[in-house]
């Protein structure tokens, strides 16, 4: 029997959204990006990573975790399958960060990533830069 949970972040893209990053994939608390934010889709997250919920961070933060998140914009939807890590600290204020390396820091939500801010559509890319509304679901399971 596995184990799951599900957490729901609202926020929105922004004008300067330009996913160019090959690595990681970012979403924010924090309401402005500069051009430097290159990895960063979403601000105005409702949560940063030390605001997730006790269960879900639980099974989160470990090694046989997987993770799929689901980004939906304006009707387009990301997909982005990635793993937890039992060395996952979850407490940054404002970041979630998915990585498609192994590297973990507070802002770390996700490792081994199968999509990073590079590879996501242009299409998906340009409707965030018109500042629509960005619906993050992060749905982790674990077996039982």
């Amino acid at each position: 029997m596995t184990r799951e949970a599900e957490v729901t972040i609202p926020c929105r893209g922004h004008p300067l959204v330009t996913a160019e990053h090959p690595t990681t994939l970012e979403i924010t608390r924090e309401q402005d990006l500069t051009l430097a934010g290159n990895c960063i889709i979403g601000v105005g997250a409702q949560c940063g990573a030390r605001d997730l919920p006790s269960g879900f961070r639980a099974l989160l933060c470990r090694d046989d975790a997987l993770l799929l998140s689901v980004f939906s914009c304006e009707g387009m939807v990301v997909e982005v399958r990635a793993r937890g890590s039992s060395s996952m600290t979850l407490d940054h204020p404002t970041d979630l960060v998915w990585r498609r390396s192994h590297y973990v820091c507070g802002r770390t939500v996700a490792v081994d990533a199968d999509t990073t801010a590079r590879t996501i559509p242009r299409d998906f890319v340009e409707a965030l830069r018109k500042g629509s509304a960005l619906t993050v679901v992060l749905t982790v399971t674990v077996p039982g």
